[in-house]
């Protein structure tokens, strides 16, 4: 493996599951489950279907995984799968991913989104944490989403740009957006400015 190269690691992990190698898919599974269950479980917001997707997502994850040719982090194409996969579920179910209003990306103040606020860190007691969790569930499921990614598994804009396929500035927005509702109804609930 070149040590210049990434993403040499993950293409070693898919090649070892491609080639059968015993726990190779187990060590894949482990190893991004919890991306797959903050994914889906954001965006559908049910347990057993959160489940259901997820054990969906690895099963279409092991079929295609010979798709994979390393050009971008392995966890950038699993996302990807994990999202695309809940996103078809909330179509089927006729679930829209956004509320009216929210489709534009007219804000170009958004450059600029990474503005040091750490909202566990605002909301540090358990009260607060709750009500920030109960805020967050309360976003759209793209909004949300969104917010896990970034915020939880620290993936980047452009890791989050390949998971769900929208443009950076999308992100920022939605990102922008999700933080000044959740500003709002926590300042408003507890006189607290986020």
């Amino acid at each position: 493996m070149e040590e210049n190269d990434p993403h040499a690691q993950d293409r070693a992990l898919a090649d070892a599951v491609l080639g059968g190698a015993p726990g190779a898919f187990e060590r894949l599974v482990r190893d991004y489950q919890g991306l797959c269950w903050h994914i889906v479980y954001r965006m559908v917001r049910h347990p057993e279907d959160a489940r259901d997707l997820c054990q969906e997502t690895f099963l279409r994850v092991h079929q295609c995984l010979h798709q994979y040719r390393g050009e971008s982090a392995l966890k950038s194409w699993i996302g990807q799968v994990a999202y695309s996969i809940a996103l078809r579920h909330l179509q089927r179910r006729r679930i829209p991913l956004l509320e009216p209003g929210d489709e534009g990306d007219e804000l170009s103040m958004l450059e600029n989104i990474g503005d040091g606020v750490d909202l566990e860190a605002a909301h540090a007691d358990a009260q607060s944490a709750r009500r920030l969790h109960a805020a967050i569930e309360a976003l759209p499921p793209l909004q949300r989403t969104l917010l896990t990614l970034y915020h939880l598994e620290e993936a980047s804009i452009p890791e989050i740009a390949a998971i769900t396929g929208l443009a950076a500035g999308t992100i920022k927005s939605h990102l922008f957006r999700s933080r000044l509702r959740l500003r709002d109804v926590l300042g408003a609930r507890s006189g607290v400015v986020v």
